[in-house]
């Protein structure tokens, strides 16, 4: 696997996945966006430097020996995909968001609170809707509002992989990172070419600070060091760049010894059961490539609708209902090596190897293991 920078060299549209376009509709931006933005725009690269005739290739008559076709993809996938930044030592270092049990506040005196959700089961003779034994539950003395717009930077995923509570020193503010740029479209005539009466409307452009992008992690193919791609609505040009650095790592003999663990998404999570994981039984019981477990609990947001546009086929890919980046699962009775989760975490997500192998190389479903503290 090799990791790449994209640095913006123009402001983004990153449109998510709500309708807009009519008169006085509203296109709000969606950062990070998408994994699969950035493997359209690889693979348009790849096969562009290869001079290959996209027509020809979206026909699906000339096959990428890495990219495959439309209807074939290739062993080219995306690995990971994170908003990053480049530091004063020329290293890239990823920029995470708070998994869903991470919980942060602000005391009295306004300073940061970093608490986290902790699996308890439920006191005799209550009763609950919840699927699995163990209630993801916040202990505090005092009711707090939640505090967003925070992210973790390299030190504080280290931390958090680790199983310890990250410091509120390393958590970097959404201002520091981007700004939002509202920006007019018109609605042109075509048959007239000229603006069409009353279709204005408004999209958020993405302003990234300086030495802000977007780090991508590729396997099964030769990506360039160097180069530019289109990126996102409109096409607007990002810099493929070298991403040396470290990245941080669960101790997955430390994991396999402690018998139990989380499981936090680092992408949308396609799965058939919806939020559940793919390989989950209706005993609760996780079997997948030589990793079983058991699932006694889980934080996941409300569902997020995945869908994009289809360049091949120039249509809407179909929409699909998603777990969100960043849902935990809780694990124990973890019955596993190593090698077994390294696997696991290699492969991604998937129900059957097989399916939805365009999805699959987008980079979706992908997850890391991380220390159950």
């Amino acid at each position: 696997m090799v990791y790449r920078f994209l640095q913006p060299l123009d402001v983004l549209f990153l449109r998510g996945n709500k309708l807009f376009g009519n008169p006085g509709s509203f296109g709000e931006a969606l950062l990070p966006p998408w994994p699969a933005v950035a493997a359209g725009a690889l693979r348009s690269a790849i096969l562009a430097s290869a001079g290959i005739d996209l027509g020809a290739f979206a026909a699906g008559q000339v096959p990428h020996p890495s990219i495959g076709t439309p209807a074939a993809p290739g062993p080219f996938r995306v690995t990971a995909f994170h908003l990053a930044r480049r530091v004063a030592s020329g290293a890239c270092e990823a920029l995470i968001a708070p998994p869903a049990d991470l919980i942060l506040t602000r005391d009295a005196a306004g300073a940061l609170q970093v608490d986290r959700l902790v699996p308890t089961a439920p006191a005799p003779g209550l009763a609950s809707s919840a699927a699995l034994p163990l209630l993801p539950v916040l202990a505090a003395p005092s009711r707090r509002k939640p505090v967003g717009d925070l992210w973790l930077d390299q030190r504080a995923w280290a931390s958090y992989l680790a199983g310890d509570l990250p410091i509120a020193a390393n958590l970097v503010p959404t201002a520091a990172l981007w700004r939002l740029d509202a920006r007019i479209g018109v609605g042109l005539d075509p048959e007239r070419r000229r603006a069409d009466d009353g279709k204005l409307f408004t999209a958020q452009a993405v302003a990234l600070c300086p030495e802000v992008g977007f780090l991508v992690g590729i396997a099964g193919a030769e990506v360039p060091t160097s180069g530019v791609v289109r990126f996102g609505g409109d096409g607007r040009a990002a810099a493929i760049q070298a991403a040396p650095g470290e990245r941080p790592t669960p101790d997955l003999a430390a994991i396999a010894r402690a018998g139990r663990c989380r499981l936090i998404l680092t992408s949308p999570g396609i799965f058939p059961g919806g939020w559940c994981l793919p390989g989950v039984g209706s005993d609760q019981r996780l079997r997948h490539n030589g990793v079983r477990a058991r699932l006694v609990s889980a934080a996941v947001p409300r569902a997020d609708t995945v869908s994009g546009w289809d360049l091949a086929q120039w249509q809407p890919k179909a929409a699909q209902r998603a777990a969100p980046t960043g849902s935990v699962y809780w694990l124990d009775e973890l019955e596993a090596t190593p090698e077994a989760l390294r696997e696991l975490t290699d492969a991604g997500l998937w129900d059957d190897p097989g399916a939805h192998p365009a999805r699959r190389a987008e980079g979706f479903n992908r997850f890391t293991f991380a220390a159950w503290a």
